[in-house]
């Protein structure tokens, strides 16, 4: 798939701290749209985003940056934030056996069941968030909020049982709580 590399006159004036809301409005709607792909970018494109990426203090500071602007921006930003919570909670050993056996019992959703691995171990929701990167990369936008959904609603489930076994997972419904209302608006 071709993609539209950020206008470069935009990039500089953005570093430069000369670049208006509109301007970075359409920056960041370019961003958005290369981002997923970040691991197949030219190398000036990459080294552009990069340098974006350095100016708003590192990934955490992009996301937020991108959540600023509606449509795409603020979907791309809104998916990264759960791939982000989906890849620290992988290799839990409450969280993996919390899935198991969520999985064992009830019926998974058929928006996640998918792109679920059939086995249920450390890999499992580190693989889910690459196919929710793949699904933007794509550009199925539709696609990735209906999956995207019913992951925080599982994942809701899930730490709801793993907290029985490790009490630090406490911060994690709030989390979720605000994923949720953050995929509610997607798109707006």
């Amino acid at each position: 798939m071709t993609r539209p590399y950020p206008d470069t006159g935009l990039v500089d004036a953005f570093l430069s701290g000369g670049l208006d809301e509109q301007g970075q409005a359409t920056l960041a709607q370019q961003v958005a749209g290369i981002l997923p792909a970040h691991w197949s970018l030219p190398n000036p494109t990459a080294a552009a985003l990069s340098a974006l990426t350095r100016r708003l203090g590192g990934e955490s500071g992009l996301l937020t940056w991108l959540d600023r602007f509606p449509g795409l921006p603020r979907l791309v930003a809104t998916v990264y934030s759960l791939i982000g919570l989906l890849d620290r909670l992988s290799d839990r050993p409450p969280v993996v056996a919390a899935l198991a056996e969520l999985r064992e019992k009830i019926e998974t959703p058929p928006e996640v069941a998918t792109y679920l691995v059939p086995e249920t171990n450390a890999d499992t929701l580190a693989s889910l968030s690459g196919q929710l990167e793949s699904l933007l990369a794509d550009g199925r936008y539709t696609e990735v909020i209906a999956v995207s959904r019913a992951t925080v609603e599982l994942l809701t489930e899930v730490v709801d049982r793993a907290r029985r076994a490790e009490p630090s997972l406490g911060e994690l419904p709030r989390q979720l709580e605000r994923l949720h209302g953050r995929f509610q608006r997607a798109g707006t």
